[in-house]
């Protein structure tokens, strides 16, 4: 057997919990999973106006890049938590919203990217038409 299937598979091991794994998961798992889905509206609906116009480029990618990068963050703690043979309370809230969060945001970071584009597009587009 693997060492890390070992590792897995081995919960029998008395591992000292990061933290109190009932009130983690709940705590980290509600209000994170809240705010997540929270930035995530904010994000979608303000970006998409904002990119349909070509503003605020910097506050909407930036924001995406900060928030999918904390998540990639969370989801590396819950598999570095899962790998130590931490409760389940512990490492699924930290997997799953860094799984969700990373997923979405740095997949909806080139979507971003292109209305940006395609607004600089229309905008040189209808300066070069005022000009001629």
């Amino acid at each position: 057997m693997s060492p890390i299937l070992h590792l897995l598979l081995s919960q029998s091991d008395a591992v000292e919990p990061w933290f109190d794994p009932q009130r983690f998961g709940s705590l980290y798992g509600g209000i994170g999973g809240a705010a997540l889905g929270l930035l995530g509206a904010f994000f979608g609906s303000f970006g998409s106006k904002a990119a349909q116009s070509g503003r605020h480029r910097g506050l909407v990618l930036g924001g995406m890049t900060a928030i999918a990068l904390v998540c990639l963050l969370s989801l590396f703690a819950g598999i570095t938590a899962l790998l130590l043979g931490q409760p389940y309370g512990i490492w699924y809230p930290f997997g799953i919203i860094g799984l969700i969060g990373t997923v979405v945001f740095f997949g909806l970071l080139p979507v971003m990217r292109k209305r940006y584009a395609d607004a600089e597009t229309r905008r040189l587009d209808a300066a070069s038409l005022r000009r001629s």
